[in-house]
């Protein structure tokens, strides 16, 4: 009991800070759960170390239901959720999640891990090179079948690497010159598509490996599940009252430097 307190706990101390991150980036917070939530999984001997990766990614896409409604509501009050696009972003994220959920437990553990540390550095390279380049010419966001298309990928990966996908639905709406505030708001909003149906798909399969009576709702584990939601849902909106006074470039560089931290955390383990 003693240490499943001190594991709630601990992920109560991670969920302020991914709330917070989820409601100024629109990135959910699974960047920073899945490698920290592994290494507490570990160090508590939780599960089996092949399944340790699986289930930071599947309690980290648990949490980013409630993380990502929280932030969404935010930013839907602040007017920063571009509704014309959502729907086709969201339904693009749906389908992309649903499949990936199922197909990431057949994958290696080290494969699982390689995809993503190799996302997470590709994202981090892109915005931090964006952030450095002048403005460039207004180019005409897709019609909405083929936004959907495109962003079936990020709901795919998103999922795979139990993110809520602002890290790759925001450098994809900024790519078609959508605002930077709206296009957080509108990751924030599909992040609950993606966690969802994601996430079905790992209690799904992860429902013949692990049972309720040691904690687990498939590959979810709810007593870091709960911890984390205790926090994070109440810093989610703060951090969207923030993106308010941080400039455009300011943002991207910290998403940037966020990203290539865990990415470098995640190699060294």
């Amino acid at each position: 009991m003693e240490t499943i307190i001190l594991i709630v706990v601990l992920c109560a101390l991670l969920g302020c800070a991914v709330g917070f991150l989820a409601g100024l980036l629109g990135i959910g917070g699974g960047l920073l759960i899945v490698p920290i939530l592994s290494v507490i999984l570990t160090k508590f001997n939780v599960i089996p170390t092949d399944q340790v990766v699986l289930v930071a990614i599947a309690t980290s896409l648990a949490s980013i239901i409630f993380t990502s409604t929280s932030s969404a509501k935010a930013h839907h009050k602040n007017d920063n959720v571009p509704w014309h696009i959502a729907p086709w972003v969201m339904l693009g994220v749906a389908a992309g999640a649903l499949g990936s959920g199922f197909a990431a437990v057949m994958l290696p553990e080290k494969l699982v891990r390689i995809i993503f540390v190799v996302s997470v550095v590709g994202i981090a390279l892109k915005m931090a090179w964006s952030s450095r380049r002048p403005p460039q010419s207004t180019r005409v966001i897709p019609q909405g079948p083929i936004l959907a298309m495109l962003t079936s990928v990020t709901g795919a990966l998103s999922a795979m690497i139990g993110i809520g996908g602002g890290a790759l639905i925001v450098p994809l709406l900024t790519f078609f010159s959508v605002d930077m505030k709206k296009a957080i708001g509108c990751a924030s909003a599909s992040g609950i598509v993606i966690a969802i149906f994601g996430s079905f798909g790992y209690i799904a399969s992860g429902s013949q490996h692990v049972d309720i009576e040691h904690g687990f709702l498939g590959f979810v584990y709810l007593p870091a599940l709960f911890g984390i939601v205790a926090t994070s849902w109440f810093m989610a909106p703060i951090g969207a009252k923030a993106t308010h006074h941080l400039p455009v470039t300011t943002i991207k560089k910290v998403f940037a430097a966020l990203l290539i931290v865990i990415a470098g955390n995640m190699l060294m383990n």
